[in-house]
């Protein structure tokens, strides 16, 4: 199977194909087609060389099953994050009771905005606006 096409399916691409060029023209597209395939063979092994060469010993350490993309589930890797152990916290709350809570008392005084003039009345509302 390639890339999910049965035999069958190919043969009649095929068919529908020679019909579409013709007899005369069918050899020219045959061998281009035969170059391109070649063409993309040596592509794929230069690449294969250059990422092997710039990976290095590594390469070969790879799995790369564990990398394809038709082996992602998201149900499963919701699953995993879902079971795993709840971070810990990095600050402790309430350690030192006093300088929690004055840390989180709010001010004495109420700050003033200085966008606003000195009254301190509720902002203006238009009813007629949008």
């Amino acid at each position: 199977m390639i890339f999910g096409l049965t035999i069958e399916k190919l043969l009649l691409i095929g068919l529908v194909a020679a019909l579409i060029v013709g007899p005369e023209r069918l050899p020219r597209y045959a061998e281009s087609l035969a170059q391109f395939t070649k063409r993309a063979r040596e592509w794929v092994s230069t690449a294969k060389t250059r990422v092997r060469d710039e990976m290095g010993e590594d390469f070969d350490d790879v799995d790369w099953r564990t990398l394809d993309p038709r082996q992602y589930d998201p149900r499963r890797i919701i699953r995993e994050a879902l079971l795993d152990d709840a971070p810990v916290p990095t600050v402790r709350a309430a350690q030192v009771a006093g300088a929690a809570t004055s840390a989180l008392a709010p001010p004495e005084q109420p700050v003033k905005s200085p966008f606003r003039g000195p009254e301190a009345g509720p902002p203006p509302f238009d009813s007629e606006a949008t």
